[in-house]
């Protein structure tokens, strides 16, 4: 009997659900409300999608096993997609001073724009078999309480039925969950949702001559200061770019004109972002983003799931775009779809809860890293530290002063932040060992910049100087 499987959204997680599915079933339908770009174009319904996003480690293996013939990691950096090595190409300037850069293995990243991501994905997943994209608005569930059959979709003036043995609502921040579960008379799935009120702000900028192989550099904000958080990034993406992506919390928030652009940059813990880019020519506007909070809906926790139904990406959970975990979290969440719709089907019963409290585990990592800092900001909505949080906060300040001059201790916070291991990781024996004995290096007065890195700020600076 043929099996068909309807996923909700063609963004990252619902591309990805549909390459999780398509070795388990005969026809996966993807369905689409808004026209979608013809190449690496930004689109509609993605707020983000104009500030910067990095690929983890975690989520590039996910999508790596999720599309074993497409080859993604190859296909984004023949597109002008970089890689990362998070030891030794990051210049990274933590609450706790320079990261220092380390010339060993670990894990890598990829940064480019999320259009080409999005671009490269949708193209690899469309080529599968019985995968096909569908134009269409969904409506609501098909089905009662105990089993989800299919999807409404608009009809011009009414709706049709799209019969399915599984749905996946895939639709991001817009989705309509609450509403389509209060339809079906399931009881609503407790949420939560801590917002700093982070605002992002990015302009894209060539990249000036003879700073092609210049790291990618990260002013991190700083939670424990009892002031806004205020951070900055400067990293490469494809033909040629600089994708300059500051972020501010409630009270600290990046203007939106050039001039203050580059003031912010320059105000930063430390100014070196505004170093990099006070000559550079820039290439865009500048491009302002307020969709930010953290939202958790906690579907693995509900005494009542229908039947053959199953939420991942941003509909299930969306973070503070700061902490670079979305795309990947959605990548490991459509793995764990992936492979229980291969071990029994997808019409199993039980399926569907199997799969959401497996999604939970990348969802609880990324969820515990980003609400821990973002609680401590000042005017945060939705929470404030409670007495384990500041037990974590301290633990987590330590390990971070001892990795500004401990590898075991960097490489620990590279595992977790990359999603390469879980939060686990940081009470093995020898990152506690490293923890405990503190930095075996002292603190960097500077940036840790190579001999020719150093000359290439240097002359940055001078043309500034000189266009001013």
């Amino acid at each position: 009997m043929s099996r068909r499987t309807v996923v909700i959204g063609a963004g990252l997680a619902g591309l990805l659900a549909a390459a999780a599915l398509s070795t388990a079933v005969d026809e996966v339908i993807v369905l689409e409300r808004d026209d979608l770009p013809d190449g690496p174009a930004h689109r509609r319904g993605l707020p983000q999608g104009r500030h910067a996003h990095l690929l983890m480690t975690g989520g590039l293996a996910a999508m790596e096993e999720l599309l074993p013939g497409a080859g993604p990691r190859g296909r984004l950096l023949a597109a002008g997609a970089h890689e990362i090595p998070l030891a030794s190409g990051m210049l990274a300037y933590s609450p706790e001073g320079w990261l220092r850069r380390w010339r060993r293995g670990g894990p890598h990243m990829i940064t480019c724009t999320r259009a080409l991501l999005d671009w490269v994905v949708r193209r690899a997943v469309l080529d599968l078999p019985g995968v096909t994209l569908r134009r269409a608005e969904a409506r609501g569930l098909a089905g009662d309480a105990g089993r989800v059959t299919g999807v409404r979709i608009a009809a011009g003036e009414g709706e049709t039925h799209l019969d399915a043995d599984l749905v996946v609502d895939a639709s991001g921040r817009g989705s309509r969950l609450p509403h389509w579960l209060a339809a079906l008379g399931v009881p609503a799935v407790r949420e939560r949702t801590v917002d700093a009120g982070l605002v992002n702000a990015t302009r894209l900028y060539r990249v000036p001559e003879g700073a092609e192989r210049f790291p990618l550099t990260v002013v991190q904000a700083d939670p424990y200061a009892g002031r806004p958080g205020r951070s900055g990034m400067v990293l490469p993406v494809e033909d040629g770019r600089w994708m300059v992506s500051l972020a501010g919390t409630r009270g600290g928030e990046p203007p939106a004109d050039p001039e203050g652009f580059l003031r912010y940059t320059l105000d930063l813990p430390d100014p070196i972002v505004g170093r990099l880019i006070a000559g550079a020519e820039p290439l865009t506007d500048v491009h302002v983003s307020r969709s930010t909070s953290n939202v958790r809906r906690y579907v693995e926790r509900a005494r009542w799931w229908p039947e053959r139904f199953v939420v991942l990406g941003d509909a299930l959970a969306r973070f503070n775009p700061a902490y670079g975990q979305g795309m990947s979290v959605a990548a490991l969440g459509a793995r764990v779809l992936g492979r229980e719709a291969r071990r029994g089907g997808v019409d199993v019963p039980g399926l569907a809860r199997r799969v959401q409290r497996g999604v939970a585990r990348p969802v609880d990592a990324a969820w515990a890293m980003a609400v821990s800092q973002d609680v401590r900001y000042p005017g945060v909505h939705g929470g404030r530290p409670r007495p384990a949080d500041h037990l974590v906060a301290a633990y987590t300040r330590r390990l971070t002063r001892t990795a500004t001059g401990s590898y075991p201790a960097a490489a620990a916070l590279w595992d977790v932040t990359s999603l390469r291991t879980g939060p686990g990781r940081l009470l093995r024996p020898d990152t506690l060992l490293a923890t405990l004995g503190g930095p075996a290096l002292p603190p960097a007065a500077e940036p840790p910049l190579t001999p020719g890195e150093r000359a290439t700020l240097r002359a940055l600076e001078r043309a500034a100087r000189v266009d001013a």
